[in-house]
């Protein structure tokens, strides 16, 4: 744990909220017919925390990992370089991991439900939750469709026997079923999904050895050839060094849309069982989850195919079905591997399948706190007896249908679609993520908290939230440079790009104006809110066999 400053030490054991009114209390391995029932609204949190250790730390995997660093990666490569990109996600990911540290500290502090969505009310101003909340929604709404849209892609590598609407059709059906049945079944499903992931990146890097040594058919030990020639760096627009710049640029604006990690380990606090000890757990696996995926995938990307590869050019540019466009399946062809490339193009199907999955559960999570907070309307607090914010559910798997645009449009052109919308949303995010943490470290010195006394303190703060507030906002605005660029000016990849940093700020100064809120001061915030329900926890929490 001392790799990434976190101190659990003492950590205290959480258990289950108390029922609140208007809840049924469900008595483990009752399966009477009435445990389907839909709850009364009341103002508690009726979700449950069922969700282990195990399924926390891998449920940041499910939602980190999609197709984009299997495929999409390939396309920055081109841009930019191996160089280009492996300092760019190399620098992205210390980015992250400062966001990181400071959302372990805050949502182990309070582990509820849709944390740092909620937080942001509290310790900012109610008006910037709400911008907030809704950001992040759109953000993870959205991006179901692009994961349905990638996996129809995926799946016509081998055929194009099923439709592309049939194809859509039961992935949104397989998604309603494996996120209403029970949280239980989410987590178990999205377990073994990113388990999946994990050993695919991982034989993608062993592979990335073994060739570059001259295990393969030709018995080319290439090594780093590719660095060489045709070189580490490579320019994009124009030549020289801007060219170069402006290559590196592309790949930090993929990486900043690649890497993610602590939205979805902390909307999984609400619902985590003995939170205080499982989620340092899981936001700790982010740090190695990020060097080992992101920068050494990003490094064997470069080792393995040359930035001016035609193969995996062309596959880019005629939208190439499945992971065709993949730089591991380009290089393996390049290599007369055969095999390979099918076992590759079936495991990143399940990467995407995942990675929607993920983003049900999280968009429907973060819908379902703005209701508890009043800022999204109250049909969403209703649950099933198993604690599934079901109408929260059926908003996001309806958000799904756009998925169907690719029945009439190009797949490619619709998965740009939605990558322009979300990036944006996505450093929006992050930097709303830090403006919140440096709030909360705020009032803690204002109110004479000493941060050691807290269950998880990370270090380098507030230093590393500045660091990531500033390097995120930046990047909010430079996403869509592109367009701005001479002759590249298009309308479409405008509006996509810049859409959500002009929607945001209308929906804080909407909330603010109509509901007449205030930023508070730190002396102001109140930090002791739902503290008595984690005491509860802590008193009542009886640890439940292993399943």
């Amino acid at each position: 744990m001392a790799s990434t400053g976190i101190d659990v030490e003492g950590a205290q054991v959480l258990g289950s909220l108390k029922p609140t009114h208007g809840e049924k209390v469900l008595v483990p391995g009752d399966t009477s017919s009435d445990n389907i029932s839909i709850r009364d609204i009341s103002p508690g949190d009726h979700t449950h925390r069922t969700l282990k250790s195990r399924h926390i730390q891998l449920i940041g995997i499910g939602g980190t990992i999609g197709t984009a660093l299997y495929v999409q990666i390939g396309r920055s490569l081109l841009q930019g370089g191996p160089a280009s990109l492996f300092i760019a996600f190399t620098f992205w990911c210390s980015m992250i991991l400062a966001v990181t540290l400071g959302m372990a500290e805050m949502v182990t502090y309070l582990p509820i439900s849709s944390p740092f969505i909620r937080l942001a009310g509290r310790y900012v101003d109610e008006a910037f939750g709400f911008a907030a909340g809704w950001n992040f929604f759109i953000f993870e709404a959205a991006m179901v469709p692009f994961e349905i849209t990638a996996c129809n892609v995926i799946i016509h590598y081998w055929s194009d026997a099923v439709p592309a609407g049939g194809i859509i059709a039961i992935t949104i059906v397989l998604y309603g079923l494996i996120n209403v049945l029970a949280v239980k079944w989410y987590g178990e499903v999205e377990f073994w999904a990113a388990l999946g992931k994990v050993l695919l990146i991982v034989g993608l890097l062993i592979f990335t050895f073994i060739v570059m040594l001259g295990g393969n058919p030709l018995g080319d030990r290439f090594g780093f050839r590719y660095w060489q020639d045709p070189g580490a760096f490579a320019a994009f627009y124009t030549t020289g060094g801007l060219g170069r710049f402006l290559g590196f640029l592309q790949c930090l604006i993929q990486a900043s849309f690649t890497i993610a990690g602590p939205d979805y380990v902390s909307m999984a606090a609400g619902e985590a069982e003995n939170p205080r000890r499982v989620m340092p757990r899981a936001f700790n696996a982010v740090f190695y989850r990020l060097t080992a995926f992101f920068v050494l995938g990003s490094l064997a990307v470069g080792i393995l195919v040359p930035h001016t590869d035609e193969e995996m050019a062309l596959a880019f540019s005629t939208g190439a079905p499945g992971a065709a466009a993949s730089p591991y399946v380009v290089a393996m062809n390049r290599l007369r591997i055969r095999v390979l490339p099918d076992i590759v193009n079936a495991m990143v199907l399940t990467a995407a399948f995942s990675a929607g999955n993920s983003y049900v559960y999280c968009a429907s999570r973060s819908l379902y706190g703005m209701a508890l907070e009043g800022k999204a309307p109250a049909v969403f607090l209703r649950c099933t007896a198993n604690g599934v914010p079901l109408y929260a559910v059926g908003l996001v798997l309806a958000i799904a249908l756009l998925a169907f645009l690719q029945v009439s449009n190009d797949a490619a052109v619709v998965l740009q679609w939605f990558v322009s919308l979300v990036t944006a949303s996505q450093l929006i995010n992050f930097s709303a993520m830090c403006v919140t943490y440096l709030r909360f470290h705020a009032a803690l010195k204002a109110q004479g908290v000493d941060r050691s006394t807290l269950p998880y303190r990370a270090w380098l703060q507030p230093y590393a939230a500045w660091y990531a507030l500033v390097g995120t906002f930046i990047m909010t605005f430079v996403g869509g440079y592109a367009v701005f660029l001479p002759g590249r000016w298009d309308v479409p990849t405008f509006l996509f790009s810049y859409t959500m940093v002009a929607l945001v700020p209308l929906l804080y100064l909407g909330w603010k104006v109509t509901k007449k809120t205030k930023i508070y001061s730190p002396a102001e915030v109140d930090l002791q809110k739902n503290l008595d329900e984690i005491a509860k926890y802590e008193r009542d929490y009886v640890p439940q066999p292993s399943t």
